[in-house]
């Protein structure tokens, strides 16, 4: 198990201080004032920086595909990576402008690539998941893999002098895979938290909620719904409190159960860029999912996280309430690939920009309120 400590916050009054000495009226910069001070205590910093960005794209296939939870073909998720890979996506674009790194991760995608220049290949199963609308879709030793690799794959970034990680997903099936794993993380509806996806009709929207309800009633020995409060007064509320270690034990088996390898291997990369003590810039629906995995392990993850946008998928809405997550931006994007994160990744600069060159009352000779 990982060690996050959480933030420690004696710095806040000083920053705080020197956000409000700014040549502007108290919280005038909305926002990036609390922006620039939670990235000023995770840096530990009263001049929080960017440095080194990088998006980290997970793809993996899920056995469920095939049974139509989706509205595309199993086969567009090793397409999408080749898209990826020749700098077509809208994730290549965005990091592009961006200037941050891309790093391409095959995390179990049904399709043999071969080596390639620019993608990382930590394939756990070839085919992809199991389907778990029959049985597991990991088994455990599986699951801990994927974890194990994506926190690997994490201490290599940060040793480059990466400080912020943005995190995107590609898999074909994985909005329902999310929608499981949201529901019996969190306890929120399944029928609430299963969305369109990819672009599903009425029907096969209607097709895919009984679907998931037929794969949870196909695990009638899954654990209890039961979770830490994450904030006071926030997520959580009214629910049973258990010990750390046993909500990640439940986490992990239903990691195994129903997650998908490009999930497991983003919450074991979170983990692992907390621990180093980066800034955790998180996507969307099915990347929030994996995030609600890696928080049962180590509560104390909810402050190193940047929750980039909110997405139009609805079950993404419910999962920011629950956790009590602000998030920068309301695009209605839906396409996931870390997309939101790296359009955020501009908000994250101007926030470190205005601590670090604007001038203060004191400095530029203008008087304060009276």
């Amino acid at each position: 198990m990982m060690t996050i400590p959480p933030l420690d916050r004696s710095l806040a009054p000083a920053l705080k201080t020197r956000i409000d000495g700014k040549t502007k009226p108290l919280g005038a910069l909305g926002r990036l004032e609390s922006l620039a001070l939670q990235l000023g205590l995770i840096q530990k910093s009263l001049s929080p920086s960017i440095r080194a960005p990088h998006i980290l794209v997970c793809a993996g296939d899920h056995g469920a595909a095939k049974a139509g939870v989706s509205a595309y073909p199993q086969e567009v998720t090793w397409q999408m990576v080749e898209n990826f890979l020749a700098g077509g996506a809208a994730i290549n674009v965005f990091a592009r402008q961006n200037d941050a790194r891309l790093v391409v991760v095959d995390a179990g995608v049904a399709h043999e690539f071969g080596p390639r220049e620019n993608l990382v290949d930590k394939k756990v199963g070839a085919g992809g998941t199991a389907n778990y609308l029959e049985d597991p879709a990991m088994s455990e030793a599986q699951c801990r893999q994927a974890l194990a690799s994506g926190a690997e794959l994490v201490r290599g970034i940060a040793a480059s002098g990466c400080n912020t990680l943005g995190f995107g997903e590609m898999g074909i099936g994985n909005t329902a895979s999310a929608s499981l794993l949201t529901h019996c993380l969190s306890g929120l509806p399944l029928a609430e938290v299963v969305g369109r996806g990819t672009g599903l009709d009425d029907a096969g929207l209607v097709r895919k909620r009984a679907l998931l309800e037929q794969a949870l009633t196909a695990w009638p020995e899954r654990p209890p719904i039961s979770h830490l409060p994450l904030r006071e007064g926030k997520a959580g509320k009214g629910s049973p409190r258990i010990g750390v270690a046993e909500a990640g034990e439940d986490a992990l088996r239903v990691l195994a159960r129903f997650g998908g390898f490009e999930i497991a291997m983003l919450a074991g990369a979170m983990l692992a860029a907390a621990e180093a003590g980066m800034v955790l810039l998180i996507d969307g629906f099915i990347v929030t999912s994996a995030f609600l995995v890696a928080h049962r392990l180590a509560p104390t993850l909810l402050d190193y996280a940047v929750f980039s946008h909110r997405s139009q998928e609805s079950g993404h809405r419910l999962q920011l309430d629950w956790l009590g997550a602000s998030p920068l931006l309301d695009l209605d994007l839906r396409l996931g690939e870390g997309t939101g994160a790296a359009l955020a990744l501009p908000l994250l600069r101007a926030a470190c920009a205005f601590v670090n060159e604007m001038a203060s009352f004191e400095s530029a000779g203008v008087a304060e309120k009276l």
